[in-house]
C-alpha cells in the first residue's frame, strides 16, 4: 500500500531534498525510499526508474529557474533587464549549486526536458531581443550570455575565485562587459533604456 500523501510531486521534493544536502551523487531511488519512508519498489507507483526521475527533477530545475528569472526581468527592458536576468541566475546558481549542477547545460532527448529547456532559452530570447537583434545574431548572443554566466557561477561555486578581491565587483563587471557587447552588436547600438 503506498504511502499516504506520497506522489509524483512528493517524491521529486524529496529528491531535490537529497540533491541539496547532498549533492548530485547522493540521488538514487534508495535514499529517496528512505527519505519518504517507504521500500525502494514502492516508488515504481510514481516514477519508472532513476533515470525519468531524472529528467522530473531537469522539468522542475528549468521551470524554477525560468519563474525565478521571469519574475526578475518583468516590467524591464534592455540593459535593466538584461542585468536582472544575469543577477538571477547568478543568484539561483550560488544559492542552489547542486542543483544547478544538474540541471542539463545541452539539448535533452526526453521531450518534457526539451520543453522546458527550450522555455528557459526563450527568456534569453525575448530578453535579448529588446537590441533589435537579427535572428541569428539573437542566437549568438544568447549563446555568449549563457556561456559568459554558467562560467562565472561555476568557478564561483568551484572555488576558484581565491584571491580576496570581492567577487561581487567582478560580477558587476562581468555584466558590465555583456552589456556593452550588446550595445555594440549590429542592431544594438543607441542608448540603454
Amino acid at each position: 500500500m503506498p504511502r499516504a500523501g506520497l506522489n509524483r510531486d512528493a517524491v521529486v521534493a524529496a529528491a531535490l531534498a537529497i540533491i541539496d544536502d547532498g549533492g548530485p551523487e547522493a540521488l538514487t531511488l534508495a535514499a529517496v525510499a528512505a527519505r519518504t519512508g517507504v521500500a525502494t519498489p514502492s516508488l515504481y507507483k510514481h516514477v519508472k526508474n532513476l533515470g525519468e526521475l531524472r529528467n522530473l527533477l531537469a522539468v522542475r530545475l528549468f521551470d524554477e529557474f525560468t519563474d525565478r528569472a521571469t519574475r526578475a526581468v518583468l516590467g524591464r527592458s534592455r540593459d535593466e533587464a538584461v542585468e536582472a536576468l544575469m543577477r538571477a541566475y547568478h543568484e539561483y546558481a550560488t544559492e542552489h549549486p547542486h542543483r544547478y549542477a544538474i540541471v542539463p547545460q545541452r539539448p535533452d532527448p526526453d521531450p518534457a526536458v526539451q520543453a522546458a529547456g527550450e522555455r528557459f532559452v526563450a527568456l534569453f530570447f525575448a530578453v535579448l531581443k529588446g537590441y533589435g537583434l537579427d535572428d541569428d545574431e539573437l542566437v549568438h548572443a544568447t549563446r555568449v550570455a549563457r556561456a559568459t554566466l554558467h562560467g562565472f557561477a561555476m568557478l564561483q561555486i568551484g572555488g576558484g575565485f581565491g584571491l580576496p578581491q570581492d567577487v561581487a565587483v567582478t560580477h558587476q563587471r562581468l555584466i558590465d562587459t555583456v552589456l556593452a557587447g550588446l550595445r555594440a552588436t549590429r542592431g544594438g547600438a543607441g542608448s540603454a533604456s
